[in-house]
């Protein structure tokens, strides 16, 4: 059930019933020669919605833009400032939280996303207390990062093993090629790619990463690896959104 084509008695009728939402949160930047900018919001998109089907939960619509300062120096990348991202998930919560509802499950495809996701879910508690909003002790926020389950983990390194890198990587590659099979881009890949650096600056990561990859080797994605990352990350995820719902 998508929030954004239902009506608002149909989204009271939800209510009655379950108090859960889906949010998919990923980012829009540069993955790579060959990878979409953005990949990170498809593939929690994606996910989201199957785990919505499976089972029955609201999905709100996806935050597409999330907390990627340091891909900035690639043309076409958009980035939140943490302090935005934390009023924006504030903002969002707070509204649905007014009308009845008090488990957020965050789907998220962007790892810069989580330290800002997690520090927005305190901001939140205290502000929906300052508030004296009904239930706000009630308000629960989790986020589960569709990469990081341990199905789609044991499979990248079956497929891909260190090639799989940390960044514009081979599984979340296949993902959008299964979502978007027309939008398949082919571009000469260095074999020499950069990894093991670490993350300060946009300026700097350009020059560390120069052609935005890292460490990974996204040639080896095929649309059919991504169907596989796709239902064995739903299939987990609609259990972890399941158990997350029951608890008190």
């Amino acid at each position: 059930m998508l929030l954004h084509l239902s009506t608002w008695p149909e989204v009271e009728s939800y209510l009655q019933t379950s108090t859960g939402i889906i949010f998919p949160i990923g980012s829009t930047e540069q993955h790579g020669p060959t990878g979409l900018i953005g990949t990170d919001a498809i593939c929690a998109e994606a996910i989201a919605r199957g785990v919505g089907e499976v089972t029955g939960a609201m999905v709100a619509p996806t935050i597409n833009v999330g907390m990627a300062l340091h891909h900035t120096a690639f043309p076409g990348s958009m980035s939140l400032r943490p302090s935005t991202l934390i009023q924006v998930i504030r903002d969002y919560v707070t509204c649905l939280a007014k009308a009845g509802f008090t488990k957020f499950y965050f789907i998220n495809g962007h790892g810069g996303n989580i330290a800002t996701l997690k520090a927005a879910f305190s901001e939140t508690y205290a502000h929906l207390e300052d508030l004296q909003i009904k239930n706000a002790q009630n308000v629960q926020c989790q986020i589960a990062n569709w990469f990081m389950c341990s199905s789609v983990y044991k499979l990248a390194k079956e497929l891909y093993g260190d090639q799989e890198g940390s960044h514009a990587t081979p599984s979340e590659v296949a993902v959008t090629q299964y979502v978007y099979p027309e939008a398949i881009k082919q571009a000469y890949l260095d074999p020499n790619v950069a990894s093991g650096h670490k993350i300060y600056s946009a300026t700097d990561f350009r020059l560390r990463y120069p052609d935005g990859r890292m460490g990974s080797n996204p040639a080896l994605a095929t649309p059919e690896h991504g169907k596989q990352f796709y239902d064995l990350a739903v299939q987990e995820l609609s259990q972890g959104y399941l158990e997350f719902v029951k608890v008190e």
